[in-house]
């Protein structure tokens, strides 16, 4: 059932080297775009697919060309010193997994977090760290050759769920979810997910939409839009 093509490659990751957010762009679509966040799994007829995002025309941002947000102040909105995440919480659907920071490979390709371990989030550390001013990158497998994985329930958040993100300094960013949205791989918004923001936004991203067997891989990604919401 597993297909092992997903992981053959060998060579240990470069350090990661910062890149512009252009390049970043770049270098995100094309391993989400190659199916990275998931192990080539043949699901079985009893697990069924993950859950899927409400479509975006049924959701109040509808017609809109960017994720919806608050207004922002003149300065911007509310941001956080930079501090690296330790762990992420998102109660709707009982995620409660630690960080891994994830760099560049050898190939300039964003690394994705290890498939050996179903309850992991990785996010792009030389960008910018959730709670800060900008667009925090947190991926995360929906399954893996094991079953479900950190992910896995992430096409079922509504707008208004909350995401909580312990960080090093230990603070907490509270994040409000803006939309859920199932995109095509071969259509993916590269400049709605990954483009600069004035205030401080949260992009989560897996796989998800129809399991392709011929292909095994699924056919769409779910990205999750969400802003920083004011310290309590």
């Amino acid at each position: 059932m597993h297909d092992p093509a997903s992981s053959t490659e060998t060579s240990e990751p470069a350090a990661p080297r910062r890149v512009s957010a252009v390049r970043l762009m770049v270098i995100a679509a094309v391993a989400i775009l190659l199916g990275a966040l998931m192990i080539k799994h043949d699901l079985s007829s009893d697990s069924g697919p993950p859950p899927q995002p409400v479509p975006a025309a049924a959701q109040p941002s509808a017609g809109s060309n960017t994720a919806p947000s608050p207004t922002p102040t003149p300065e911007g909105g509310p941001a956080m010193k930079r501090s690296e995440p330790v762990r992420i919480k998102i109660p709707r659907i009982k995620v409660d997994a630690p960080f891994i920071g994830l760099g560049l490979n050898s190939s300039g390709v964003l690394e994705v977090p290890p498939a050996g371990d179903r309850n992991l989030a990785g996010w792009y550390e030389d960008g910018v760290a959730p709670g800060s001013r900008g667009n925090a990158l947190v991926l995360g497998h929906v399954d893996t050759m094991m079953g479900p994985a950190v992910f896995w329930g992430l096409g079922s958040l509504k707008a208004g769920d909350i995401v909580e993100i312990s960080r090093a300094d230990g603070s907490v960013a509270k994040f409000a979810v803006d939309s859920v949205e199932a995109f095509p791989k071969d259509a993916f918004p590269d400049e709605r997910v990954y483009g600069k923001t004035r205030d401080a936004q949260l992009r989560l991203i897996t796989c998800g939409g129809t399991y392709d067997r011929k292909a095994k891989d699924y056919k769409d990604n779910v990205v999750v839009f969400a802003h920083l919401l004011p310290p309590e």
